[in-house]
């Protein structure tokens, strides 16, 4: 069995787990909402900050993936704006699902490559995804506080992932030390991260039902899995990158959206139902894409 293949079924089992015990009824709804704040607010901000600030940032060797990334998201975002003259969603569906052309699962991404390369290869994802997911936030925490006219700045300064991810960056550029006790604190918050993340992202599935919003989710999910990884394939290539930081590159930009985009929208009066349907439906086509990016990169 190809490597790529049994390092995704751990992960498309939890999230298949995950959607199995939301629909037979075992935990109250309460239950997966305590655990998508907990993750959210919590568990994976510890992961970033401690991922971050422990590590030095080798802004040599990992510096070409990074332009690679912010280009690729920005070629997402693009095709997320098209999205608007081509089939005209509402500004409260468009508002809404336009993080989906951009935004990743990052449990996802950190569960493949640790397992494809191990610390090296969380480093690496934890590197590019470092300085992606504030631009990833930002973008959709201004589309969304545009149409519901709330103050941007507001929005951002309270967003957990923006918060952790620019202060394990500052705190890794500054050489500040870790008390061991703070890191190994970190750690354990961070561990049960992944597999909770895993699991939210299961409980959350969801499939679209009216069919008039069909082809909107369609163009968003055929963004996000075919077109975006393969603009960030073909600049991988031109660029020369290889080894962890060419995987960690096409495979962020492989991802299928993160269930946090739909906490986001429902947090900020955006269309909750239409972003998980989106996200779910991408989830659910993932489990057929990612298999072949993975064979494209020769895992």
């Amino acid at each position: 069995m190809p490597e790529g293949l049994v390092i995704l079924l751990p992960i498309v089992s939890l999230i298949a787990l995950g959607h199995l015990l939301k629909r037979i009824g075992i935990f109250a709804i309460g239950v997966w909402r305590g655990v998508e704040a907990l993750v959210y607010y919590l568990l994976f901000p510890a992961l970033l900050f401690g991922t971050l600030a422990s590590r030095p940032i080798d802004l040599g060797a990992g510096g070409t993936m990074i332009l690679v990334g912010f280009a690729f998201m920005l070629a997402g975002m693009l095709l997320g704006l098209a999205a608007r003259p081509v089939l005209s969603p509402s500004p409260r569906s468009f508002a809404s699902i336009f993080q989906c052309s951009f935004r990743f699962n990052t449990y996802i991404g950190m569960a493949l490559l640790g397992g494809v390369f191990g610390a090296d290869g969380i480093a690496a994802f934890a590197l590019l995804a470092g300085f992606v997911i504030p631009l990833a936030n930002v973008a959709s925490v201004w589309a969304l506080a545009s149409h519901g006219r709330q103050p941007i700045l507001h929005e951002l300064v309270r967003n957990p992932f923006i918060l952790a991810t620019f202060s394990g960056l500052g705190w890794s550029a500054l050489g500040l030390p870790l008390p061991d006790p703070a890191l190994a604190t970190l750690l354990f918050l961070g561990e049960p991260a992944l597999p909770l993340g895993l699991l939210a992202t299961g409980a959350a599935l969801t499939l679209l039902r009216e069919p008039r919003q069909k082809k909107l989710v369609a163009y968003f999910v055929a963004a996000k899995l075919a077109a975006v990884p393969a603009i960030a394939l073909g600049l991988a290539a031109l660029t020369g990158l290889q080894g962890e930081y060419l995987v960690a590159a096409v495979m962020l930009a492989a991802l299928p959206p993160a269930s946090s985009a739909y906490i986001l929208a429902t947090r900020m009066g955006g269309d909750g139902p239409l972003v998980a349907a989106t996200v779910g439906t991408a989830t659910l086509t993932a489990a057929f894409t990612l298999p072949l990016w993975l064979m494209a990169l020769g895992l």
